[in-house]
């Protein structure tokens, strides 16, 4: 195995079939004049999402052995490629799903994967995914396949990640800005591998439609048009080739899949060695709905550089106070680190947060007026630490307080996915973060990421700032748009710490509302049968 190139097709398809089919095998022949081996179409090359009833869906679904799959695969094998391609399937056993669909160099299917996590009208018509997608072992690396709203939560691509997959392949079918700008990339970087990701431009609605499904969601008509911007993605995040925002493209790049194998940080952590599947148990089980009420509407919080700044944050209104971690230094006595916080809230209902050395432990300590009110170790271990911190954290708790429910993240928790989601699976509104980023992917795609994912207020500080990331009311796009609508659903509001003190507002209550869209529920809808892995000491590895 070596370098190979990879390419990232973009186009508008229609209601015709055939004339998709034709698109399909002349941007293919494009790829493959550009020297493309591996090469990913959008999602539902097949034909428009939109159905008008499931007899419709049926209708138009294509078939394994149908013409417009036997053209995919018979092009795969002309050129002597393999075809990641994505249409609507009916496989004969009363089902029809969104199926991404991999041919090898001699028209062989080599895997399916069905689409685990349908968006919106999708699921009136057709059928989520039953089982885990395959890691296909390939002599150009190790591929793991998704689809679009897939990738807007952690779950399948981390899955596929831990399974070893080297290179994800993801098709879209999208009109959200955030997909290029937050989803696709971060995927990337978390998981230390490749992402080769197109998406689609032009109409994704039927034309006679589409002025009445915009005004009822008050967005412009055109912003419903696919958001482009396929792109190649490397395993620190850097986007090495991007496609435009409108308009066909064939987006190519050369990459080195044995790259993904190297799942280190900069300090000498080994990010997939130091998971700790037993943790995410709760991540795989049946999700229930939310049961905890709804925190505040409002409530400010606060990025601070240094301990005698937290009563100045304090006095201007901050309910949360986030230090860096270790804030007092590493050799800080935890009971005096406890009393001089509670001292400088004095006179307020404030709670502060740093991390302190406790023991063998590092731990994130919660504090008000009153003095300690929480505690939460560290759950991962970490080269950074490794000369004193030996003992970890169990479980991750959720603290209620009087505007609402908070998780704390430890330091280099905040790498891990997981942490992020058990805190939403626990009905968390807010995460505190005390941390020390390392890469620029960190608070560039993971911090939002973990926001946006799982609908967290999210207060992170670090020696050199923070973020604070607050939840904003429009969102669910099955309602009219509040505000002017810009192409991005899911992203959280950004306040970037440069001052000392900096102080912006986070809405507990929107905490509650996790429907990106119609039936699609962030938390809620998680594909938890299907990523099974997440919680396996010994996943399994590569399938053919």
């Amino acid at each position: 195995m070596g370098p190979v190139r990879v390419a990232a097709v973009q186009f508008a398809a229609g209601l015709d079939a055939s004339g998709n089919l034709a698109t399909c095998l002349r941007l293919v022949d494009q790829a493959c004049a550009q020297g493309a081996s591996i090469i990913v179409l959008p999602e539902f090359c097949n034909r428009l999402s939109w159905y008008e009833d499931r007899a419709s869906a049926e209708r138009h679904a294509c078939t394994p052995d149908g013409p417009f799959l036997t053209a995919i695969a018979a092009r795969a094998a002309a050129h002597r490629v393999h075809i990641k391609t994505n249409v609507t399937l009916a496989g004969g056993d009363g089902r029809i799903t969104v199926s991404s669909l991999l041919y090898g160099p001699d028209g062989t299917l080599l895997g399916r994967s069905d689409k685990l996590t349908l968006m919106g009208a999708e699921g009136d018509h057709l059928d989520p995914g039953t089982a885990a997608g395959p890691v296909i072992d390939t002599p150009h690396g190790r591929l793991g396949m998704y689809a679009c709203m897939e990738g807007v939560t952690s779950d399948v691509p981390r899955d596929l990640a831990v399974r070893g997959a080297q290179v994800l392949l993801n098709s879209l079918n999208s009109f959200a800005t955030d997909e290029a700008s937050l989803h696709v990339p971060v995927r990337a970087a978390e998981n230390k591998v490749w992402v080769v990701a197109a998406n689609k431009v032009g109409p994704l609605l039927p034309a006679v439609l589409l002025p009445a499904i915009a005004g009822r969601l008050g967005v412009p008509p055109e912003l419903l048009d696919g958001a482009g911007e396929s792109q190649i993605v490397a395993p620190d995040g850097t986007v090495v080739a991007k496609g435009p925002r409108t308009g066909e493209a064939v987006v190519v790049a050369d990459i080195d899949p044995s790259l993904a194998d190297a799942k280190t940080r900069p300090d000498g952590t080994d990010l997939f060695a130091s998971r700790r599947p037993r943790l995410y148990a709760p991540i795989v089980r049946p999700p229930r709905p939310r049961e905890a009420p709804p925190g505040e509407e409002k409530v400010d919080a606060a990025v601070v550089r240094s301990p005698e700044l937290v009563r100045q944050a304090a006095r201007a209104g901050a309910e949360l106070i986030v230090l860096p971690e270790l804030a007092f230094g590493a050799e800080a006595d935890p009971g005096e680190v406890a009393a001089e916080l509670a001292g400088a809230l004095q006179g307020t209902t404030a709670h502060a947060v740093t991390s302190v050395r406790a023991g063998s432990a590092h731990a994130a300590y919660l504090v008000n007026a009153g003095g300690l009110a929480g505690v939460q170790p560290q759950l991962h271990a970490s080269a950074r630490h490794s000369g004193w911190a030996t003992e970890y954290g169990d479980r991750l708790e959720v603290f209620t307080l009087p505007w609402g429910r908070l998780a704390l993240v430890t330091g280099d928790d905040a790498l891990y996915p997981e942490v992020f989601r058990l805190a939403a699976v626990a009905d968390a509104d807010a995460v505190a973060v005390p941390f020390t980023p390392a890469e620029d992917w960190e608070t560039a795609l993971g911090l939002p990421e973990r926001a946006a994912e799982n609908r967290l207020n999210v207060v992170a500080s670090g020696p050199d700032g923070g973020l604070v990331l607050a939840l904003p009311a429009d969102f669910t796009l099955w309602t009219a748009w509040q505000g002017p609508f810009e192409g991005r659903i899911s992203h959280p509001l950004v306040t970037r710490a440069t001052e000392p003190v900096t102080v912006a507002a986070v809405h507990p209550a929107q905490a509650v509302n996790r429907l990106v869209s119609k039936n699609t529920d962030l938390v809620g809808g998680r594909p938890a049968h299907a990523v099974a892995a997440l919680a396996d000491d010994a996943p399994s590895g590569a399938t053919r």
